[in-house]
């Protein structure tokens, strides 16, 4: 393979001024809003002048960094029943998947060739993909580039409706899917005229076959396999097309907390610039392994995936289960971790208990890291040689002990959170800002930056930043101490459009091509930003104060006795309420404190006891004030449920985000009754 594409990262330089992370354009400021300011050490927002021009030319980079070497893995299922996996994983090399995505693009262009297939109104020729994380989506992601095909992920959890909406909308006439996931297309089919072929990965049996054939051919429908389309295109290869940069490479169909999904047009200049933003960071190479199991259909875990096949790194699919994550980390070994806030909060609260245990084990933690957190906050050093060996180790192990890069995106994360991380996996641990419409990439902390918790850094190469205005929420960039307003950014990684969508995309970019993010930031004396509100999801109380609903919620998200919550809010009220899907260890704790400790009481009973609802209100009262809540922000009445918000009920979009109108609706009869009540104050 010609080694022109072979791409390395831009490392950072030997010695990082952390006073100065970002630097302000002169003569851009304006009234009422601050200047432009861009990354202090890459300024420059044009992507370097490398060879990578598409994301054809991204895994052809990979091809000629590691062609023989493992590219895609998973862990092989032994037996259904019950389900047992692998202690191994088992690799697909670079050649192998080359050979694979070929005939797939190959099959898929005669579809569309032969007339199986049409262009939707715009000429965009879409190839649906809805699954969990595995090889085959890469695959077929990979196909789909290599041959003008735009890809429309579907997040594995999306229910019929939403599925039914993104076909009809992009006009998919070719969906691969998992085998769970035929039925459901079927069943939808009649209302998306434009779709022709299912293809399934899996392969199925007789009986399902014959029946899903039968259905299918009742609605003007193909059942294929991944086997055969490959086979096809095996027996009538095409040579690949080469995309341009300005051509259409996917769309990202944003999961909806407030209403229908907006398609997000991304072309592949824009994720190529993406990647290359990526790039800039020291610790990723061919040797890079990272674990996939954030969904695929999100941009985040997408250009992470772009970023290490660029480089020639393996990624390793998680088994499906998120019970058995640990386990599939501790096999992988990654070294390259991407988070959220959800799975890393559980890492922190896992750690709580040990460290007020009594006895020599709390000791020794409580001391770990107390001597770390105090050399973390003076020097930035993260490491040190005996703690890291007595104590941490052992928590890094519960990730593979390999973990060099760790990064938590998609929403706010708790300041203590991200310091234990830093000192419990001693390694890179950045916090990272950026959305669907920016190709993931806007800002992340820098490495080794002491007092980086809490903020999202500066912009990244190749973004530039600035903060205008809410006044009606009385944020200026005039405001002391720092400058706070609404998140706008620009440069080569902000999205194209809304798939047929012109009035939102005329809300979210402006006439010079600012992107309104819709979250407010202010910045600091360093050059840091830090998300501090949302335009959006605030509300006004009776007496007049705004209150930040997903900020209230972040706050409390560390609490020990909370698992999930949503705080509520109504503007004829003077105070705020939560339901809260307790921890099941916490709550059992809290229940003995509250002097409810009969025999026989099961955490049904615990919630629906008076005495250990006053009991949680009381103690996320006092966490509430440590953790710097206001009074008219501190939940005034809690309700406790069993039943966690989940995609499932409906209740949290296939990112995780709280669907708050959702989750309302869900308790609106228990909310307003609260209300009625006028619950006494603590």
């Amino acid at each position: 393979m010609n080694n022109y594409y072979a791409m390395n990262v831009i490392p950072f330089p030997a010695t990082l001024d952390y006073s100065k992370q970002s630097i302000e354009l002169p003569g851009t400021r304006r009234p009422g809003q601050t200047g432009h300011y861009r990354n202090a050490i890459w300024p420059d927002t044009t992507p370097p002048d490398v060879p990578l021009k598409n994301l054809v030319d991204a895994f052809h980079s990979g091809l000629a960094h590691s062609y023989n070497d493992p590219f895609l893995g998973e862990r092989p299922i032994i037996s259904r029943n019950p389900l047992t996996f692998a202690n191994k994983f088992v690799w697909q090399t670079y050649a192998e998947v080359d050979v694979r995505r070929r005939a797939v693009g190959s099959a898929v262009e005669h579809f569309f060739r032969s007339g199986k297939c049409a262009p939707g109104v715009e000429g965009l020729e879409t190839v649906g993909l809805w699954s969990g994380n595995r090889p085959e989506w890469q695959i077929v992601d990979l196909a789909c580039m290599a041959y003008g095909k735009v890809s429309v992920s579907l997040y594995d959890t999306f229910g019929p409706d939403s599925v039914e909406y993104i076909l009809k909308h992009a006009e998919v006439p070719i969906v691969f899917a998992s085998s769970a996931h035929v039925a459901a297309l079927l069943s939808v089919s009649a209302k998306c005229p434009a779709l022709k072929i299912i293809v399934t990965f899996d392969e199925l049996q007789e009986e399902t076959r014959q029946a899903l054939n039968t259905w299918g051919a009742d609605r003007g429908v193909e059942i294929m396999t991944l086997k055969e389309v490959e086979a096809l295109g095996k027996e009538k290869p095409l040579d690949i097309i080469t995309p341009t940069p300005d051509q259409v490479a996917t769309i990202c169909y944003t999961s909806g907390t407030t209403s229908l999904p907006k398609g997000v047009v991304i072309t592949h200049s824009q994720a190529v610039a993406g990647g290359l933003g990526a790039f800039h960071y020291d610790k990723m190479n061919k040797t890079s392994v990272l674990l996939s199991y954030l969904p695929l259909a999100h941009i985040y875990e997408r250009l992470g995936e772009y970023g290490i096949l660029a480089l020639g790194g393996r990624i390793g699919y998680f088994s499906g289960d998120p019970l058995r994550l640990l386990e599939d980390a501790q096999i992988l070994k990654p070294t390259i971790f991407l988070s959220v806030p959800r799975v890393l909060n559980r890492i922190y609260l896992a750690a709580l208990p040990v460290m007020s245990a009594p006895g020599v084990k709390g000791a020794l933690l409580r001391k770990a890291v107390e001597v770390k957190m105090k050399q973390l906050h003076e020097t930035g050093i993260n490491t040190h040689a005996l703690w890291d060996r007595l104590v941490f180790g052992k928590i890094a192990g519960a990730l593979g002990g390999r973990v060099t890069f760790l990064s938590s995106g998609s929403a706010p994360i708790n300041t203590k959170v991200m310091d234990f991380l830093k000192i419990a996996f001693s390694c890179y641990v950045a916090e990272g800002y950026g959305m669907t419409e920016n190709c993931a990439i806007c800002t992340i902390t820098l490495p080794g930056d002491p007092t980086a918790s809490g903020t999202i850094g500066p912009p990244q190469q190749p973004c530039e930043v600035k903060l205008v205005d809410v006044p009606a929420m009385g944020y200026t960039a005039e405001d002391k101490p720092n400058p706070r307003g609404e998140l706008c950014m620009r440069g080569p990684v902000r999205f194209s459009r809304y798939y047929r969508d012109e009035k939102n995309t005329r809300e979210a970019i402006d006439g010079e091509g600012w992107l309104h993010t819709g979250d407010v930031g202010e910045i600091d004396s360093q050059g840091r930003f830090k998300i501090i509100d949302r335009v959006k999801n605030i509300m006004k109380l009776a007496q007049g104060e705004y209150v930040a609903l997903e900020k209230v919620e972040n706050t409390y998200s560390t609490c020990p006795i909370v698992a999930q919550i949503f705080v509520h809010g109504d503007s004829l009220q003077d105070h705020v309420l939560a339901v809260v899907v307790p921890d099941p260890d916490a709550l059992a704790a809290t229940a003995k404190r509250a002097g409810v400790n009969e025999p026989g009481r099961t955490a049904k009973d615990f919630v629906a006891d008076k005495r250990v609802v006053r009991q949680v209100l009381s103690d996320m009262t006092k966490f509430a004030k440590q953790h710097g809540l206001k009074g008219f922000e501190t939940v005034k009445g809690v309700h406790l449920s069993l039943e966690p918000f989940t995609s499932d009920n409906g209740t949290l979009t296939a990112t995780l985000k709280l669907k708050r109108k959702a989750a309302y609706e869900m308790y609106k009869d228990i909310l307003d009754g609260m209300y009625a009540a006028a619950p006494a104050r603590l």
